[in-house]
């Protein structure tokens, strides 16, 4: 099997390999109370199986997004989770935040983060080759230049990037098979944290490169987590879809939303869609109502 294969275009695999463990690690509470002071309001809501769960210091606005999420996920016929800050309002979103999903494409932003930690630990720049890669890895979502990279970091680059990065619950895929990567909507929303804040993981150079190749992503590559997002915002996105022989579509949407006041994101991933578009819409439609909720 070849990443090649994986994911970036609409292409169908045959791709067979034993799933990482399902079972979620780390609580919901975990999550919430990790970044959250102690006096903000919480709320949740129950749906298939499981609940939203929200932490907000604005009043009310907890129990509005764990509403509204709830709302737009119920009778939904895929998997999903999701995880969200906002910095502004001291809110955090959860929903399944440690289950593990295919990563599909939203792995590529790791890949990228692994290399510029590498680039930053030699104590040199990018070459022009490396430019070239990471700008078609993300911003088309290149399949080729994700394999050429993931061959150059190798395994151990990958992890330590993940170790240092705190994103404990993912899975690098093995051998060539980036895609099928295991991710969790908790370590990907670590991992747009990480992407805007100061910190030593990253420097601010890096963080700015990772975030501006986000923000030229190619138009038709731009649903899923920028629905709704208000016009004053800068969309940072990056996006994953993979066709399976059983399971359905894997679709996932990551993204950070800055600038003008705004300084929030978010990490939508599904299984199970019979369709792409089916997938889409069940990430848009949480999209939006948190963007709209943020709003009021």
């Amino acid at each position: 099997m070849h990443g090649s294969r994986l994911h970036g275009r609409r292409l169908a695999t045959g791709t067979r390999r034993g799933l990482a463990a399902l079972a979620a690690a780390g609580s919901l509470l975990t999550v919430l109370t990790s970044a959250t002071p102690a006096a903000a309001g919480t709320a949740s809501t129950p749906v298939a199986g499981a609940k939203v769960v929200c932490s907000s210091k604005k009043p009310g606005l907890a129990p509005a997004l764990s509403h509204d999420i709830a709302d737009a996920l119920h009778g939904r016929q895929s998997a999903s989770a999701l995880a969200f800050y906002d910095r502004r309002t001291g809110t955090r979103c959860a929903f399944k935040p440690g289950t593990h999903f295919d990563s599909a494409s939203v792995v590529k932003v790791t890949v990228l983060g692994a290399l510029l930690r590498q680039v930053e630990e030699a104590h040199r720049k990018l070459t022009p080759h490396e430019v070239k890669l990471t700008t078609a890895m993300i911003t088309k979502s290149d399949n080729d230049a994700t394999n050429a990279l993931w061959h150059q970091i190798g395994p151990a680059g990958v992890q330590r990037f993940l170790d240092l990065a705190g994103m404990r619950d993912t899975v690098p895929g093995s051998g060539a098979s980036w895609g099928l990567t295991q991710v969790t909507a908790a370590d990907q929303l670590t991992l747009m944290q990480l992407l805007t804040t100061d910190g030593a993981v990253l420097g601010p150079a890096s963080r700015g490169y990772a975030l501006d190749l986000m923000h030229r992503v190619a138009p038709d590559q731009r649903w899923g987590v920028p629905a709704g997002a208000p016009s004053t915002a800068t969309v940072h996105v990056k996006n994953g879809w993979l066709p399976r022989d059983t399971g359905g579509w894997r679709i996932n949407s990551v993204g950070t939303f800055t600038g003008h006041g705004h300084d929030y994101g978010m990490a939508v991933l599904s299984t199970g869609n019979a369709t792409m578009d089916y997938g889409v819409a069940t990430i848009e439609g949480a999209a939006r109502v948190i963007h709209r909720d943020l709003q009021r």
